[in-house]
């Protein structure tokens, strides 16, 4: 059993800043990679970032230049760090985790969602 615990949504006003953490736990030997997405009013969920255990990152070109994926392979955590939001930017976000624990292979692991919004 694996959580993924995300913090850090909110209300926050157009062209502010806000930062992301998740933190997994539970029977975990290993994490590939641990990312965001998202999922706004009436559309699909979408990558947002993405950060692999060996410091490589991925992002969605919707936040290039205004997110920033960090993370610490020691305590199975990760930030996202955006900034210059944008109303587009509404949406509840998701932290997801490609995590092997008892089994042979790796699965994809799911926080409940944050909402963040923004909006003046």
């Amino acid at each position: 059993q694996v959580q993924l615990v995300e913090s850090g949504g909110g209300l926050v006003q157009p062209g502010g800043s806000l930062r992301l953490s998740c933190a997994a736990s539970g029977s975990i030997l290993s994490i590939d990679r641990m990312g965001w997405y998202r999922q706004a009013l009436g559309k699909q969920r979408e990558l947002v970032a993405l950060r692999y255990s060996s410091g490589l990152t991925n992002y969605a070109d919707s936040v290039k230049g205004r997110g920033t994926i960090s993370g610490d392979n020691a305590k199975n955590t990760v930030s996202l760090q955006m900034t210059s939001l944008k109303p587009e930017d509404t949406a509840v976000y998701y932290c997801n985790a490609l995590v092997k624990t008892t089994g042979r292979v790796y699965r994809d692991y799911w926080g409940q969602g944050t909402q963040v919004t923004v909006s003046s």
